[in-house]
């Protein structure tokens, strides 16, 4: 295999090997830090024994990826007020045409799931994104983190019962979660309390993530009037400079708020019953660099 053409065939699998780095680690930044050592090692490597190239670089990612997620656990546990996974712009495209496939693909990469895959060890971690994620058989996944097959189905089993137990039942429907993302908007923006309730279920969640570098609250907020209350607040300090569209992230619709051209919030509503259960809020900026504002008309102008 030549130099040329071992690049090529890397690169031809980047996308995939990074959307399960970022499953495993919730950043953007720190998913492409692990493909490139990846690449590293993919590119030292004697290749002449590698006869599934596909097989080889997963392994070699997911286990960067597993210390990578060992080392940030730390670092998390110092973090600044609630932890957020950083927004990501999950269009898909045509490479995913089948439509229960794309819905797997962006349940698995919501934020609901992702705080939820925080509380997994690293390996139960890596086995669930894996099997649940990406279709993996066990015994590849064994093969992947030099595990029996036995040992795989273990850790499989009970890192699903944990996220099932954990994991909002929310409604993943695009077009329910669009509409009643706008009518939020409007609510919100339009200072009218009584519509913005009539959103909102009485145990609403509010997570707000800013890492101590931009204002938000460092702690949950609940109930719906405590919600609704704030988000009336936030909307009365909107720059006039502000402009809101609506950007597909995560796997749903999300709002994007942007001041002089540069992101500054996100907001993504989970949705229940045709309600809103949880809001959360991204404004930590090292999480909104990623975030263009090139795909979205602008919904709101302040």
């Amino acid at each position: 295999m030549t130099a040329d053409t071992a690049s090529d065939l890397f690169e031809a699998h980047r996308p995939f090997l990074t959307g399960v780095a970022y499953r495993m680690l919730g950043r953007v930044a720190d998913a492409e830090d692990v493909v490139q050592e990846a690449w590293l090692r993919w590119s030292s490597a004697g290749r002449e024994d590698v006869r599934e190239p596909r097989a080889f670089l997963v392994r070699v990612t997911t286990r960067l990826a597993i210390d990578r997620l060992r080392h940030l656990r730390s670092r998390r546990e110092a973090y600044v007020g609630p932890w957020l996974p950083e927004p990501v712009v999950t269009e898909f495209g045509p490479s995913v045409p089948d439509s229960a496939e794309r819905a797997v693909l962006a349940d698995s990469v919501s934020l609901a799931v992702l705080v939820v895959l925080e509380t997994l060890s690293p390996l139960e971690r890596a086995v669930f994104v894996l099997r649940e994620a990406f279709g993996f058989p066990y015994a590849e996944i064994g093969a992947t983190l030099d595990r029996s097959e036995a040992a795989v189905r273990q850790l499989a089993g009970r890192a699903k019962r944990h996220v099932e137990e954990r994991k909002p039942r929310y409604e993943v429907d695009p077009a329910v979660r669009r509409d009643l993302t706008e009518r939020f908007l409007a609510a919100a923006s339009g200072g009218d309390l009584e519509k913005l309730l009539a959103l909102l279920a009485p145990d609403i969640r509010l997570v707000s993530d800013s890492g101590g570098k931009a204002k938000a609250p460092r702690r949950i907020i609940e109930t719906s009037d405590k919600v609704g209350r704030f988000l009336l607040a936030v909307a009365q300090d909107w720059s006039t400079a502000a402009e809101a569209r609506v950007l597909e992230l995560n796997g749903g619709p999300a709002l994007v708020f942007s001041v002089d051209g540069q992101v500054d919030t996100v907001f993504q509503v989970e949705i229940e019953d045709g309600v809103i259960r949880c809001v959360y809020i991204i404004r930590n900026p090292d999480k909104l660099a990623g975030v263009r504002l090139d795909r979205g008309p602008v919904l709101w102008v302040g």
